[in-house]
């Protein structure tokens, strides 16, 4: 058993659709389950489609360009009267019936956004079906079970692996499976998302359920890369990674792999591995159980980072009571630190700058603490820095915080 996925830049037009079914029809002796994300930027339309209803304006023009996209792909690849035309139609008819609902932000946003992978996954299914890939569409809310958690549903493990060990394997025997990554449903019967860019850990969740040979996540880029081609041009490509170096690269901001897809394949044992749709015969990187016995640095950038500084009122030190409230709140909102520094009277944390999250810390905060806040700051991480390479970021910049220990490096710069 392999799973594959393949994301929004492999399915954005109809010539990326008909190359991504040329690999799977590659492997079309094999038993294949397929994760896929929703077409080119479909997400991102999707959000401001739900930014016009909350700001009262009309979205129906936003609806109808998302639906034109969809339709001028089909018409690339079927007939004009081909049923898929119906298909996605009703998915947009079910999209409007959300928009309607009286949902709160978080709900609403799982409703509408989770329509890009169901339209996606129909017309691809209906398309390999054509070209004689015998396929069966499965929606994975059936199997990815979750808590109510909208926007960042926490898996039901247990019952999601008696789901997907249910019938999977044995539908696998027949037909390629064709299903949507990034959506699950909760206790409550409603649409939840994993987490923005979550369809890597559908498959993940697939590949641990099912003990698969092989996760395959199949990029724009030609497997992991020690840095940003755009970037620095002279990245380098690792051929291997063992699991806890790509996890920790995920953790820095490392953006090839969702920081959840690592641990459930390599509490199997179960590799993964990153390869480039546009050159699918390239082996790109594997990440598996292995040691190295030298890794060249990794130089990760985390853009549109904000620096929180708390410091306590009455002239006390930072002790364990003023780090739980903090820390108490953190989770609350759901912000997870990208570092953090203390001295005797403040405590300071580097956070993806969301404004509503940052909004929220503050309020929740402000009676215990004066706090002050930078925005548009940036995150470098160097995983196993070299000196040249720690000289050539501490030179002419503006550092506002800094950590060096044996193995990493990290800097906040302002601009």
């Amino acid at each position: 058993m392999k799973v594959f996925k393949f994301g929004g830049a492999s399915v954005k037009n109809a010539d990326a659709i008909r190359n991504m079914c040329n690999i799977i029809n590659n492997y079309s002796k094999d038993k294949l389950v397929v994760v896929i994300s929703a077409m080119g930027k479909t997400t991102n339309a999707l959000e401001a489609v739900i930014a016009a209803k909350l700001n009262n304006r009309n979205f129906e023009e936003d609806i109808e360009a998302i639906h034109n996209y969809h339709r001028k792909i089909c018409l690339e690849l079927f007939e004009a009267n081909d049923h898929i035309f119906t298909t996605i139609a009703a998915v947009f008819n079910d999209l409007r019936h959300e928009l309607n609902q009286d949902f709160n932000y978080n709900q609403l946003y799982d409703q509408v956004v989770s329509k890009g992978e169901l339209i996606s996954t129909k017309i691809i299914a209906a398309y390999l079906n054509k070209k004689n890939c015998h396929t069966e569409w499965l929606d994975a809310r059936e199997y990815i079970r979750t808590d109510n958690n909208f926007r960042e549903g926490r898996v039901d493990w247990r019952l999601t692996e008696e789901l997907i060990r249910h019938d999977i394997a044995q539908k696998a025997e027949e037909n390629i499976l064709v299903t949507q990554g990034f959506i699950g449903r909760s206790k409550n019967n409603f649409t939840i998302t994993l987490g923005r860019e979550g369809s890597d850990f559908t498959a993940a969740i697939f590949g641990y359920c099912l003990s698969a040979d092989s996760v395959t996540v199949w990029k724009d880029v030609p497997g992991i890369l020690n840095a940003d081609p755009k970037v620095i041009p002279d990245a380098i490509l690792f051929d291997e990674l063992p699991y806890k170096e790509a996890a920790e690269m995920t953790y820095y901001g490392a953006s090839v792999i969702h920081p959840k897809t690592i641990k459930p394949l390599a509490n199997k044992g179960i590799p993964l591995h990153v390869r480039s749709f546009d050159q699918p015969d390239k082996p790109g990187t594997i990440i598996h159980d292995c040691k190295l016995e030298t890794l060249p640095p990794t130089i990760i950038i985390k853009n549109e980072q904000c620096l929180v500084s708390f410091k306590v009122i009455d002239y006390t030190f930072i002790n364990e009571e003023n780090l739980s409230l903090i820390f108490k709140s953190l989770s609350e909102i759901d912000m997870k630190i990208n570092i953090m520094q203390n001295s005797a009277i403040s405590f300071s944390i580097v956070v993806d700058y969301e404004f509503n999250k940052v909004e929220r810390l503050l309020d929740s905060l402000k009676s215990h603490f004066e706090i002050r806040y930078n925005t548009g700051l940036k995150l470098i991480t160097v995983k196993n820095y070299a000196q040249e390479i720690l000289n050539k970021y501490r030179t002419d910049q503006r550092i506002l915080l800094e950590q060096i220990s044996r193995n990493n490096y990290r800097a906040l710069i302002a601009p």
